[in-house]
């Protein structure tokens, strides 16, 4: 009988395992479909020749490179926009920035420009149970007008779909100066509160065009208003004196928040959107990496992000997420040189071409402005390739949406997931960029720049924006840095732009003319 009970035992215990791992197989494919982190991270004035994957030899950036050879690396990937603000919005919400009057470069206290109910990547993600969150740059506005910076500043990245958010408001080089995490600012005494104003200067207060020999850096243009950290701003700001960052330690901050976002979340899908200020002015490189591009403080900058990149995939490493885990890296714009600080970057350049041969640079219509780096790494899911689709970052929230088997889509983002994974080496068809308020278009191998009226070059920064009285049409295949002018000797496909342009553009007041074929 004893023998019978433990026969009995045994048997259902068999069964009951058996079970278990029926049950456990069943669940694999569950397992399968698990889905992946998705992490964005986006320079700040980075040109298509400042890395080493896409060809310099004067700048070494090897932990970008690794992630570049080893995914999909775009030789034709676009921002929206020859400036910051405008690709953010293009970027997060996949709806062209020229659609909103507002979508422009922004002073610090601009209201939110992107309405609490617009659709945007985190909020899709979020609809499939993703944890989203900003570390770094916004400059998309704050509030709904006149800020009180003493108080929680909404609404702002968590009305939009960021469950967390730690930004800067606008950009390094404009007030207020100082950290805000989810619309408080950080280490505020309330009895030192923050004023800020961008047309009068508080009493008192000293500035860049009055005092300099306050400062450790000199403004060259439009940088010469209120001194922080012994540097010039644009705007006015008084009071919060505890809450103001120290400049050089930015990177490691932004660094160790976007580090401590992924560990805090690694148990959940996340989305983070890991926003560098590098190598936007006023370039403030730790004192780690002062004279290690023997570039001044633009090249250092950037082999600084370099590492900040290189730490933070070490991170991913160590957490057991790089398997699952998308990464895009790309850029808000094209390159610039003096942005408003005599900071060597002019000087020290040497043989490194910052646009990487492309004619332009930031504010330009030209190649330069909005062609930049762009590659897209996940290790193990995607083959390292080399492709010359056509893409933009407007094309990221439909192809995410189709990632995570998702049906929110806009009407300007095209869905590429294909592209992106490297299965498929066509994308989109045509693309309008945007400077300035003033727009070009992309289709295939060419682009056409419309008639516009003004300077042919930004003087303050020395580029080439792209301003013609004719119409300027070129093949980019054949002639990438933009200099064989084929609008004369080929009307048909001067028409042919026309058409294509216009048809998503809509005609502009005095920026197109009609063309006689000849």
């Amino acid at each position: 009988m004893k023998f019978l009970k433990t026969l009995l035992f045994l048997t259902l215990v068999f069964t009951i395992g058996c079970k278990d791992k029926k049950v456990a197989k069943e669940a694999e494919p569950a397992e399968v479909k698990k889905l992946p982190n998705i992490v964005v991270i986006y320079t700040d004035d980075l040109g298509y020749g400042d890395i080493s994957a896409n060809g310099a030899t004067e700048i070494n950036t090897p932990n970008i490179d690794k992630l570049a050879n080893g995914g999909v690396r775009f030789t034709n990937g676009y921002a929206t926009s020859a400036t910051c603000t405008p690709s953010r919005y293009g970027l997060l919400t996949g709806v062209y920035p020229w659609r909103n009057k507002q979508a422009k470069i922004l002073p610090g206290t601009a209201p939110l420009i992107i309405t609490t109910e617009q659709t945007t990547i985190p909020k899709m993600l979020k609809t499939k149970g993703y944890h989203t969150g900003i570390v770094g740059k916004w400059h998309l506005g704050l509030g709904s007008g006149m800020v009180n910076w003493n108080e929680r500043v909404s609404p702002g990245p968590n009305e939009v779909g960021f469950d967390y958010a730690y930004i800067m408001a606008a950009t390094q080089d404009r007030v207020p100066t100082v950290y805000i995490e989810n619309g408080d600012v950080v280490n505020l005494d309330k009895n030192d509160p923050i004023e800020i104003n961008y047309k009068d200067n508080f009493e008192g207060q000293p500035t860049g065009k009055d005092n300099p020999e306050l400062l450790k850096m000199k403004w060259h243009h439009g940088h010469n208003s209120s001194i922080v950290n012994g540097i010039p701003r644009i705007g006015y700001m008084k009071g919060g004196e505890s809450a103001k960052w120290v400049d050089e330690d930015m990177a490691d901050h932004f660094l160790k928040g976007a580090q401590n976002y992924v560990k805090q979340h690694k148990n959940e899908p996340f989305f983070l959107y890991y926003a560098m200020q590098q190598p936007h002015v006023p370039r403030t490189p730790h004192p780690r990496f002062v004279g290690k591009s023997g570039m001044g403080p633009r090249g250092d900058v950037i082999v600084e992000a370099d590492w900040c990149i290189g730490e933070f995939v070490k991170t991913l490493e160590e957490e057991g997420l790089l398997e699952n885990t998308l990464i895009v890296f790309s850029s808000d714009n094209g390159p610039v040189l003096n942005d408003g600080y005599y900071d060597d970057a002019v000087e020290k350049l040497g043989k490194h071409t910052p646009g990487g041969g492309l004619r332009g640079g930031k504010y330009s219509l030209f190649e330069a402005g909005t062609k930049v780096p762009f590659f897209t790494y996940w290790k193990g899911k995607i083959q390292p390739t080399v492709s010359d689709a056509l893409i933009c970052q407007l094309d990221l929230l439909s192809s995410l949406s189709k990632l995570v088997d998702s049906d929110i889509t806009t009407e300007d983002s095209q869905e590429v997931l294909d592209a992106f994974m490297g299965k498929s080496t066509t994308a989109r068809k045509d693309l309008v960029l945007e400077a300035n308020r003033k727009t070009a278009y992309r289709n295939g191998d060419w682009a056409l720049i419309p008639p516009y009226k003004g300077s042919a070059v930004l003087k303050e920064v020395n580029i080439e924006i792209g301003n013609s009285s004719d119409y300027q049409l070129y093949n980019i295949k054949e002639d990438r840095s933009q200099q064989n002018n084929l609008a004369q000797s080929n009307p048909e496909k001067l028409a042919e732009m026309i058409a294509g342009y216009t048809a998503i553009r809509g005609k502009q007041e005095g920026e197109i003319k009609e063309v006689e074929l000849k």
